[in-house]
């Protein structure tokens, strides 16, 4: 492991301040590109204040204080195609490519929607060995690609990111030292029958990363290239972190500017349809983004190791309206509601986060309470 992947790697969830890792990552690890072309798509803009608070645990907070408090280094929210609200902040600016963690989760399932549609593999409800031979007799021996897209693999993991010696922080030390993915992935075993429960899982998302590559013969960031980014009108090119084989961190190593982030929500908020084109199918967005069996259900679950649902690599709030988001460690979202036509994308570098495994040093669940103050003020 060389200095600067050591220090990133023992840093991490460590209190430490983070601003400069998450804007930094390409001179920290090795990457590819994801060139952007073609005309950008413009939003419209008419600025507006934030509401000046929210409403949490029956308590009225202050929202700028809130953001200042988990360290937020930029927000963007965009209703009807018009940024209503654009701001930076510890340096960071709208050319900033941010770390995204694991919103990176809901771009791959994305692609593998456009796979399937591309017919580079059958169905979902395959087993992902049928096409990644090399996962026969790990934990992911048989299991359907569904189950591995819902985060309900059955394969044992620790994501306890305050436990420096769980799956999820020994997966990114790895990168480090130069250890596959692919290897890593194969090493997993299976501890519960597949489909039945749901827990949070990185690797899940790396093996969804595996099959793309196998399946469409092309890197995860080149297959993003030509069938997103070129698309979208994004404004600027993003890079992926890669392992010493160049092999994506699929679960979380995508580094892209806030405003394409919201670009790319726009393009859920739109069912996948983008000015006519539909580049990730309509049933997709839909099902990715829709809870079908018990254990993937939001609220207080005993088949669930989370209280919020889930989708096909997307997460649904309790008590929803329809909205959903994608996530990221230290506090990276992306807010979609269909029916404000609302997109909220955020970064930050919430120090605290991780520091134990509950929420108040998450605090995603506030998070989304603060995104629904911003979208009721805004009907």
């Amino acid at each position: 492991m060389n200095d600067s992947h050591n220090a990133f790697s023992l840093n991490l969830f460590s209190g430490q301040q983070q601003f400069e890792n998450f804007r930094s990552c390409e001179k920290i690890f090795p990457t590819t590109p994801i060139r952007r072309s073609g005309p950008v798509f413009e939003f419209g803009n008419a600025p507006r204040d934030l509401p000046e608070t929210y409403l949490y645990e029956g308590s009225t907070k202050n929202l700028i204080n809130f953001l200042d408090e988990v360290d937020t280094t930029g927000m963007l929210v965009i209703k009807n195609d018009t940024i209503i609200y654009e701001d930076y902040w510890h340096g960071y600016t709208w050319q900033t490519r941010c770390l995204s963690m694991s919103v990176a989760k809901s771009f791959v399932s994305a692609l593998v929607g456009i796979a399937l549609d591309e017919g580079c593999f059958s169905r979902i409800e395959d087993p992902i060995t049928q096409y990644v031979p090399e996962l026969n007799g790990s934990g992911y021996d048989g299991v359907r690609i569904k189950d591995i897209l819902q985060m309900s693999s059955g394969v044992r993991w620790n994501e306890d990111y305050s436990d420096p010696d769980s799956d999820i922080n020994r997966l990114g030390r790895a990168l480090g030292s130069g250890e596959s993915f692919d290897v890593c992935a194969a090493a997993c075993v299976a501890e519960l029958p597949p489909g039945s429960y749901n827990r949070y899982v990185s690797m899940d998302t790396q093996v969804l990363g595996m099959l793309l590559v196998r399946t469409t013969g092309e890197s995860i960031s080149k297959y993003l290239e030509t069938r997103i980014w070129e698309k979208l009108g994004m404004e600027c090119d993003a890079y992926w972190i890669v392992d010493d084989d160049g092999m994506e961190m699929a679960f979380g190593g995508l580094n892209v500017t806030l405003r394409d982030y919201a670009r790319f929500g726009r393009l859920y908020l739109f069912g996948g349809n983008w000015q006519g084109e539909q580049i990730v199918p309509a049933q997709w967005v839909a099902d990715s983004v829709t809870p079908d069996a018990p254990h993937l259900q939001p609220g207080v679950n005993d088949l669930s190791e989370e209280e919020m649902g889930y989708g096909m690599q997307w997460w649904l709030p309790n008590n929803p309206d329809g909205e959903y988001l994608a996530i990221g460690v230290y506090g990276q979202f992306i807010y979609v509601y269909p029916r404000e036509q609302l997109v909220i994308a955020k970064t930050s570098a919430n120090r605290n986060y991780g520091l134990t495994d509950e929420e108040p040093s998450w605090r995603e669940l506030e998070h989304i309470e603060v995104f629904r103050a911003i979208a009721q003020q805004l009907k």
